[in-house]
């Protein structure tokens, strides 16, 4: 039924029925179509408070939600460009796709092809007993090729789902695999370093190309010429084939490569290294695509042959390289692990590690509107590291990984301040603001460093005694003191001193921890959560070192549980345990925090594309 509806709306769509409703009730099915078909209470527990402050669903539903889930901050302004996301119980090694069908496998071994339009799982190809690294379809989609780990190939025929030919011959995984225009023949490279050629039909090995010495991590045929391939392998090496193994022409660098759809261009890239655009006749490069971030994972030309999409860490950048000066057109930004493929169709397609398939308009949007809320993802947006939630000061701290802090009003969602400090790269232990002073405690030792937040005051940095064996760093909520788990107990350290001013030791022993947490106005307070979910706390606030034994109660908040449910990686679940009934749902974009943060109304969750949400429960658990 929810396919059927997400079919009708693309039906007006085309007819060009132009209402705000039609097009928000397409972007509200296809956004959150997986919560709500596990559920239709999700349409007022998880979908339509996460609604853009935009949209028609917004001004017309608002007042329905009192009762519900508020979002305080990290509401987008609009729907954005991805249309749809598609989740699967097991992660997608890579995808390929024709037109509106698209293949991707999955770490089970199976291979699934769904419909670009709605999502839906339309078949399950079973055979491989390795998961496939390699896809391509045929020129008129009725083919599909697919390589796995094992090294074993297999020719699928799409319209009756089954094994139409297997090929054998490589030792080593095959890394990718192309049909041939004519569709007499595939091109298959390995990671045992060569290429070979296979007649479609008969299943011969025709060809076997020895001439790359490391793995070959690309190989395609020429979409105008079956009798043309292009290679490149993990010795920076490109090059050109005729179908009986001589090079043609010189060898360009780069130790992946892409062709356009017209074939006059050829895209290659490499560790670090930026997007190289070549001319595919006199071999000379044309453009150079700088991409920020690390490596480049995935790179794909659109139809017209005009642009360049590339999968950077987890975003996508969409290059126009049309002028002799190449610009960014567009990012795409939702994905929360790493892009590991893309390809076009009507839509920009891409698979990642988080467990999903994102459906993508492209050539609607500029850089600044592929915005994730109020504040404008740009090229610049840094991953959130770390939260903390001040409730009592009606304030979120946020430290991303280029170490600025950032704090919110937790009632507006507006960031009241932005503190730079020169923490970059490291691993933040905990952070609180007290009476102007920004205290962080991050490891490399133990160290604390003490910012004062006042303009032009100097920072204080004190380099305490404290052991690197120490974990998880928690600072008490009046803010003198740190805590840390040290194997079986619990060390209270003076931020002051650096001296040790406290102790506690776990009454059994065995018991392994399983939280272990400090609320912001709990004073010196400390709770440790076992394995068995029973819970410990101690009041440090006093003078003898001897700390005090809390009652067995949990504080306020342990009765929220976050969840994914078995081999559910795109969802994170969020449940009343006292009743077991699920109360909201993060998924999509934001289904994969960083760091996250409840005390009980509050939720405050951080996310890698640099986005904080701020969720009110108030009126949702007891």
């Amino acid at each position: 039924m929810g396919h059927l509806l997400i079919k009708i709306m693309f039906m007006l769509i085309q007819a060009k029925v132009s209402c705000k409703w039609v097009n928000d009730s397409q972007h509200f099915l296809l956004e959150h179509f997986d919560a709500i078909q596990d559920s239709p209470s999700h349409i007022y527990h998880s979908a339509l408070p996460l609604c853009p402050a935009s949209s028609w669903f917004h001004d017309h539903y608002s007042a329905e939600l009192s009762q519900k889930v508020k979002v305080l901050k990290g509401l987008p302004t609009g729907w954005g460009t991805c249309i749809r996301t598609v989740s699967f119980d097991s992660r997608p090694l890579t995808h390929t796709s024709w037109k509106d069908l698209i293949a991707v496998s999955l770490n089970s071994h199976n291979i699934i092809t769904i419909d670009a339009i709605t999502g839906a799982h339309l078949s399950v190809l079973s055979g491989h007993t390795q998961g496939a690294k390699s896809l391509s379809f045929s020129s008129d989609g009725t083919l599909l090729v697919s390589g796995d780990r094992g090294g074993t190939i297999k020719l699928w025929d799409i319209q009756t789902a089954v094994v139409a030919m297997t090929f054998e011959g490589h030792t080593g995984t095959v890394t990718s695999v192309s049909i041939s225009p004519d569709q007499t023949m595939i091109a298959s490279g390995s990671q045992d370093k060569s290429i070979r050629l296979w007649n479609t039909w008969t299943g011969e090995c025709c060809c076997i190309i020895d001439g790359h010495n490391e793995t070959v991590r690309s190989v395609s045929f020429s979409p105008a010429n079956s009798k043309l391939l292009i290679s490149a392998s993990d010795n920076n090496t490109i090059q050109w084939w005729d179908i009986n193994g001589h090079k043609i022409g010189p060898t360009c660098e780069g130790c992946s490569v892409t062709i356009s759809p017209d074939g006059t261009y050829f895209a290659s890239w490499a560790n670090s290294q930026p997007v190289i655009v070549w001319d595919s006749g006199s071999r000379v490069a044309i453009a150079e695509l700088q991409n920020p971030g690390e490596d480049c994972t995935s790179c794909q030309f659109s139809p017209d042959s005009k642009s360049v999409a590339c999968g950077v860490e987890n975003i996508i950048y969409l290059w126009d390289i049309t002028s002799p000066a190449p610009h960014l057109i567009e990012t795409f930004v939702g994905h929360s692990y790493s892009i590991n493929s893309i390809t076009f169709s009507s839509y920009l397609i891409s698979s990642s590690w988080d467990s999903s398939v994102k459906i993508w308009q492209f050539g609607t949007s500029s850089v600044e509107q592929a915005a994730t809320d109020s504040e404008p993802t740009s090229l610049g947006s840094v991953p959130i590291t770390s939260i903390r939630l001040q409730k009592n000061d009606g304030i979120a701290l946020s430290f991303d990984s280029a170490g600025v802090v950032r704090s919110w009003d937790i009632l507006t969602g507006l960031c009241t301040g932005s503190f730079h400090t020169p923490v970059e790269d490291l691993t933040l232990g905990d952070m609180q603001l007290v009476n102007n002073w920004l205290i962080l405690v991050w490891y490399t030792g133990v160290h604390i460093y003490i910012l004062n937040t006042k303009e032009g005051a100097s920072p204080l940095v004190v380099d305490a005694l404290w052991k690197s064996q120490f974990m998880n760093p928690k600072i008490s909520g009046d803010g003198s003191k740190v805590f840390f788990l040290a194997d079986r107990s619990i060390q209270a350290w003076s931020i002051q001193t650096g001296e040790l001013v406290g102790e506690v030791m776990f009454k059994e022993s065995r018991k392994k921890v399983q939280d272990f947490y400090s609320h912001v106005g709990d004073g010196s307070r400390v709770w440790v959560v076992f394995e068995d979910s029973q819970t410990q706390g101690w009041d440090f606030g006093i003078l003898d070192p001897t700390p005090i034994p809390l009652p067995d109660v949990a504080p306020d908040g342990s009765h929220l549980e976050f969840h994914s449910q078995e081999g559910d990686d795109t969802r994170f679940r969020i449940r009343d345990k006292a009743t077991g009934n699920e109360v909201f749902q993060l998924s999509g974009k934001y289904a994969h925090p960083t760091a996250i943060e409840w005390d009980g109304q509050y939720l405050v969750a951080g996310y890698t594309f640099g986005g904080v949400l701020i969720l009110d429960f108030n009126h949702v658990l007891p």
